[in-house]
């Protein structure tokens, strides 16, 4: 496995480019196209055969067309016989059904990692899952980056006095204690519920003092903006001098992006793991290039380094 191949699908050619660029090879040659019946053709058009291969695409909209891109690339792969295949998803979907919270639901995390592991993937590189524990539903080994290094120092930059660090759930306050600690500013917890399956939130309470601060709200994602709206009324209600949100995916489907708008957040920081079309950036949006983290764990693991060690 001594040359390293790089692939895509049609999810974001952009961020295989950039991953490629960084790395200093050519990205891999394929055909990945659909029929008029909505059938998926993947081609490989160079040898893989022995060779350490990865596949971008991060499953963003349209997620199960994604989805599927992907699993038929690794399988095409698979009977190329390549050497290694490592999976590169920025961006895992169905994160959030990671386990039974409502009588007679599947599991659908656990479900794609089974589909990928089938389709031939022997490795996952990935970016902030929704949940850690989605990492124990693959039997392969999966490198689970984090954006948390990335972020601090766009915000250490803009010292900020009487900074707190907000997790807009009880669910992120690991993640968001940790970028906290980076930033050395105390940590406030939103209290939420979910209301059903319309991805409707209620905000219950603040836990910590807020009060004449600026607020630096964290997630994992950005839906619709129905909870960062919430949040953000929240906060200011709790005297909040200004608020900032910052997340590793920019989802931003549905009302999201007019949600933005009119909300009096003051700027919302994200990456790219997934593309943010040209019409979906406002000014008060900050996108963060992805590549460079990518790229470097890309290397790394093609040359037996440790991840661990770009974290520390």
């Amino acid at each position: 496995m001594d040359e390293l191949k790089v692939f895509t699908g049609n999810a974001y050619p952009a961020l295989a480019q950039a991953i490629a660029e960084y790395l200093g090879i050519p990205l891999g040659k394929c055909e990945v196209f659909e029929f008029s019946n909505e059938n998926i053709f993947v081609r490989i058009l160079e040898n893989v055969r022995q060779r350490d291969t990865f596949v971008i695409q991060p499953l963003s909209s349209p997620v199960n067309k994604n989805l599927v891109e992907l699993l038929i690339m690794l399988d095409a792969l698979k009977r190329a016989s390549a050497g290694r295949i490592t999976a590169v998803i920025p961006y895992y979907a169905y994160g959030r059904t990671d386990k039974k919270d409502q009588p007679r639901v599947p599991i659908t995390a656990r479900l794609i990692a089974d589909l990928l592991t089938v389709a031939g993937a022997n490795r996952l590189l990935t970016v902030d899952l929704h949940a850690e524990q989605i990492q124990g539903f693959f039997n392969i080994p999966v490198d689970e980056l984090t954006v948390l290094n990335i972020l601090s120092r766009y915000f250490a930059d803009k010292t900020f006095d009487d900074l707190v660090v907000v997790a807009t759930d009880i669910g992120i306050s690991k993640r968001a204690r940790d970028l906290a600690a980076k930033l050395n500013a105390p940590l406030a917890i939103m209290e939420k519920r979910r209301l059903g399956n319309v991805g409707q939130t209620e905000t219950l309470n603040v836990i910590g003092e807020v009060e004449e601060k600026v607020a630096l709200t964290v997630d994992d994602e950005i839906d619709t903006a129905g909870s960062l709206v919430n949040t953000v009324s929240t906060l200011q209600e709790r005297g909040a001098k200004e608020v900032y949100a910052c997340c590793t995916h920019p989802v931003f489907s549905d009302l999201a992006i007019q949600r933005i708008a009119s909300c009096p957040v003051k700027e919302v920081v994200v990456t790219d793991t997934v593309p943010v079309k040209d019409e979906r950036k406002l000014d008060k949006i900050t996108v963060l290039p992805i590549a460079p983290l990518l790229g470097e764990a890309i290397h790394r693991i093609h040359t037996g380094l440790s991840i661990g060690a770009m974290f520390e």
